[in-house]
């Protein structure tokens, strides 16, 4: 399976001649993909999901089945949505999906809270949208939200710690400065040198081969 990392929180991934896209939001520049068999949309920011990302992909690939939390559904109502909820298994073509958490991270008090959804593809690659939720399962690559108005440098650590994955690349980091991204990757680098994983600070359109 091969994971290519899209701007901010999209990722691509490929495995068996099929094609799933996660979270292409506003942040994320348009992108084609062939093959094209699910979309996995983890919660109804717009950093994830974007009307006009869902009906380009859907185009050009008629039948893509839509994965999301009750929340999205209610907000993008134009949709065929398959919902989806924590403890539940989805197959496709090629891709396992295995979801968790349930509820966005706390941006404020003020604030709702939403649905959020991670995801673990495949028993290799885990994202776990806007939360810091438990996969649960042991985990060879992670994408690990790097920057964003609900975390702190540190809970990144925390969970990069509590995971404890064979290797991990940073995600939903375009919020931060360049600087500011060079420090944070520092940090989860660090963590992930203290259990012996390794950490690559993928670029947008760089890709993993995860075997």
């Amino acid at each position: 399976m091969i994971v290519t990392k899209r701007e901010h929180a999209c990722l691509v991934l490929q495995n068996e001649g099929s094609t799933l896209v996660i979270d292409p939001g506003v942040f994320t520049a348009p992108f084609e993909v062939e093959n094209l068999v699910a979309i996995v949309i983890t919660h109804e920011h717009p950093d994830h999901v974007t009307a006009e990302h869902l009906d380009r992909l859907l185009a050009a690939a008629p039948g893509t089945l839509l994965y999301a939390p009750a929340g999205v559904a209610a907000a993008m109502p134009g949709y065929l949505w398959h919902t989806v909820s924590a403890g539940e298994l989805r197959t496709v073509p090629g891709f396992s999906l295995r979801f968790t958490g349930g509820e966005h991270a706390t941006i404020h008090s003020s604030i709702a809270p939403i649905d959020n959804v991670g995801v673990m593809v495949n028993d290799q690659l885990y994202y776990p949208g806007d939360s810091f939720a438990d996969p649960d399962a042991p985990v060879h690559t992670l994408a690990v939200p790097a920057s964003a108005p609900w975390l702190k440098v540190g809970e990144v650590m925390d969970f990069v710690g509590a995971v404890k994955p064979h290797q991990a690349f940073p995600t939903h980091e375009l919020v931060n400065s360049e600087a500011g991204q060079a420090m944070t990757n520092g940090r989860i680098e660090s963590v992930q040198a203290q259990h012996g994983g390794s950490f690559v600070a993928l670029a947008p359109g760089e890709s993993l081969d995860l075997g």
